[in-house]
């Protein structure tokens, strides 16, 4: 596996660069806080790392949890394995139970952003035995989604890069074009003025530029359309489940939230009207503060 260089993002005082082996794939992670607290695991989406938590992370680890950040499968410092049944979203969930496994637990908190929630929601789902609590950030059920994407031509009008990334090729070469300006381009221009600032940008674009990244990446849109997950025995989310939405997303509509909220047997459902799809990086003290709320349940 590739190991951290100069180039990678610092890491928070008390954390440090860890890795795990799930079906023969090494998934990178960092970890921090007391090795005896609460464990709790964030889900990064596209096109991020897991430095897309950096706000989150020390707060989270000051409050005395045990906080992993993993690269999901694909991204950044982790294994970018070949074919597309390697990010089927079953796949993707088992590693999230793997990396549970491996941190000595039986369970843990859950919280996912984007296609992080996805995964999220799905290992909820799948391996119900190993998730203590779900917290989710703009990001439906997966099966509210597909319903959505498959009937609403709204939502099928906002999923448009979804469909475009099942060409080959053709999306990566888009997305790499005059060094990956089109990525920078859409983070900018789908948040609020001033969140992804140039330093930001400049780790996106290390990470996006490793061998085999972008291709890896854009395979989990390729792979939830051709590789579906298999069924589940049971639709509902039987952990309490807390949704944080950002009601100015412009990829998610919020059409999809009670529907959603509906499948949870303990959901509750927070606003921020201001934020838009990047609300951790938006309100971090406001996601911080609902989140260790939360968890501290």
């Amino acid at each position: 596996m590739p190991q951290p260089t100069a180039a990678e993002p610092p890491l928070p005082a008390g954390f440090a660069h860890e890795d795990a082996s799930c079906d023969g794939v090494r998934l990178h992670l960092v970890a921090g806080g007391p090795g005896d607290g609460p464990p709790v695991v964030l889900l990064h989406g596209f096109p991020e790392f897991w430095y897309g938590w950096r706000a989150q992370l020390e707060p989270l680890a000051a409050a005395g949890l045990r906080v992993l950040a993993p690269d999901q499968r694909g991204y950044n410092l982790s294994d970018k394995p070949r074919g597309l049944a390697a990010y089927r979203l079953d796949r993707l969930a088992d590693d999230v139970a793997c990396l549970i496994e491996a941190a000595g637990v039986r369970r843990a908190a859950l919280v996912g952003h984007d296609w992080g929630a996805i995964v999220a929601w799905w290992t909820a789902l799948r391996h119900p035995d190993r998730v203590r609590r779900l917290a989710v950030l703009n990001a439906p059920h997966p099966l509210v989604f597909r319903r959505f994407v498959r009937h609403d031509p709204t939502q099928r009008r906002r999923s448009w890069y979804a469909f475009f990334f099942q060409l080959p090729w053709l999306p990566e070469w888009w997305f790499r074009r005059r060094d990956f300006s089109v990525g920078a381009r859409s983070l900018r221009g789908s948040s609020r003025r001033g969140t992804f600032d140039d330093e930001a940008l400049a780790r996106y674009r290390h990470a996006w530029g490793r061998p085999g990244a972008l291709r890896a990446m854009i395979d989990w849109y390729r792979a939830s359309l051709r590789r579906p997950p298999g069924r589940v025995a049971d639709p509902r989310v039987h952990v309490p489940t807390l949704i944080v939405w950002g009601t100015r997303d412009r990829f998610l509509g919020r059409e999809m939230v009670e529907p959603s909220l509906a499948l949870c047997d303990d959901g509750r459902l927070v606003e921020l009207p201001e934020a838009t799809h990047w609300l951790q990086h938006e309100e971090p003290e406001r996601v911080n503060r609902l989140l260790l709320e939360f968890l501290a349940e």
